[in-house]
């Protein structure tokens, strides 16, 4: 050997899994893009891998490595699953539902990997919590107070001076469980009403604590603000508009991307969405902050530390066009995004919901006509004969989806409405 110093190996790439925590069967072609083979391993509560057979859906799908079933609702299980599992060595920790929240943001504590923290993902978990620290920050909130019973909403009912109140759960998602009270003789109905929480196979069998809410109605446009963040910071912003189905029940019925809104509007709900990250003590990863507007004031109404649902993401990264996903799962193995993050939308998109009134699903026409609308890049509708629906209670309960692009959001909510307009879903009424 001569005395001359000899190379150094360099470190290759990371070679660890990504975890996704939580099953979210549509978005496995996006991940697709760009997970290499054999790098992801999803970890999903043993309850829900039995009922949406996940092992099925998972099976011969080229970059996923394994699936982990673990109880990980429940408290210190991510701290058990670290000490299971101390030399996985992972790149990120992914949470891809609400639920999964806490559990990934400790995990990645526990692995030194970036993350939203454990103490922000648990005040974006219980809306009456983050009610208390984001108005702290000076955040306008909705009034509101926690209720046991049909006397609490009574009662709260009677200081709203005739306005409407909303019952609602703090530890939901989709709208489970929540309903517009517009007068005392509703409260009795309605709590029992807000009681069925059952999600069905995207829960545990396990009962869920109940936690419920009465909150003051704020009347105004909805919007949403997803937002990608790093140390804090934002790297990414888009604001989105949202429409209601008509009804007691505020279930969403379109997406807007971008709002179709003022400039300076926009900028000032993603400033607040801001306030949130900051007051919440957010790290890495997106949140998806939904606000009312009310004569000029944004009213926070709840945010949630993970993407969005409902078509939003496809829709950003169509009229952006922008790889949001990818960047998100970038910024969670500590990495840069695989390019510059847009600050204008180039286009628009729009999401358009299919809703079902009660009864038994008879026939389902119009699909393929719905797909010949020009702009319309997505029909999918979930309802099909023989299937029963009891109503519009939440999200869970719509019939379909549709999707159009076009050179701005209002002309793409126009295409996608022309869509759901030809698409017929005839139901039988049941005794």
């Amino acid at each position: 050997m001569s005395g001359q110093p000899q190379p150094q190996p360099q470190p290759g790439p990371a070679t660890g899994p990504v975890l996704i925590v939580g099953f979210v069967g549509v978005t496995l072609a996006a991940i697709g893009e760009f997970q290499p083979d054999d790098s992801v391993i999803y970890i999903e509560e043993p309850d829900v891998v039995r009922k949406r057979h996940v092992h099925e859906q998972l099976d011969g799908v080229a970059f996923v490595r394994g699936l982990i079933e673990w109880e990980y609702h429940l408290a210190g299980k991510a701290d058990e699953f670290h000490n299971a599992h101390p030399d996985l060595a992972p790149v990120a920790v992914v949470p891809a539902i609400e639920y999964a929240t806490p559990f990934a943001a400790r995990l990645a504590e526990r692995y030194g990997l970036p993350g939203s923290g454990l103490g922000a993902a648990q005040i974006l978990r219980d809306k009456a919590l983050l009610r208390r620290v984001s108005a702290a920050a000076g955040i306008a909130n909705p009034a509101g107070v926690r209720v046991n019973g049909p006397a609490d909403v009574r009662e709260f009912l009677r200081g709203q001076d005739g306005r409407p109140v909303v019952l609602k759960p703090a530890n939901r998602q989709a709208a489970v469980g929540t309903r517009v009270i517009r007068g005392p003789d509703e409260v009795e109905q309605a709590w029992a009403d807000c009681l069925v929480q059952d999600e069905g196979v995207f829960v545990p069998d396990r009962p869920m604590e109940l936690s419920m809410l009465a909150e003051q109605y704020v009347e105004g446009p909805e919007f949403s603000v997803e937002m990608l963040v790093r140390d804090g910071r934002p790297l990414f912003v888009n604001v989105t508009g949202k429409q209601l189905f008509p009804g007691p029940h505020p279930v969403e019925m379109a997406h807007l991307v971008p709002a179709d809104i003022p400039r300076e509007l926009a900028r000032t709900l993603g400033a607040q969405t801001a306030r949130v990250v900051s007051a919440v003590g957010f790290r890495d990863g997106i949140v998806h902050c939904e606000w009312i507007v009310a004569d000029g004031v944004p009213y926070l109404v709840e945010c949630a530390g993970r993407l969005a649902g409902g078509g939003i993401v496809d829709t950003i990264q169509l009229a952006y066009p922008v790889q949001l996903m990818r960047s998100y799962y970038a910024v969670l193995k500590g990495e840069e995004p695989p390019a510059e993050l847009p600050r204008r939308a180039k286009g628009g998109a729009a999401v358009r919901f299919l809703a079902a009134g009660p009864g038994r699903v008879a026939a389902v026409h119009g699909v393929e006509d719905a797909r010949q609308v020009d702009g319309v890049f997505l029909v999918a509708v979930t309802a099909e004969p023989g299937d029963r629906f009891t109503g519009l209670r939440h999200s869970w309960d719509r019939a379909g989806i549709v999707m159009a692009t076009a050179d701005s959001s209002a002309e793409a909510l126009r295409r996608a409405e022309a869509a759901a307009a030809a698409v017929r879903i005839d139901i039988e009424e049941e005794a």
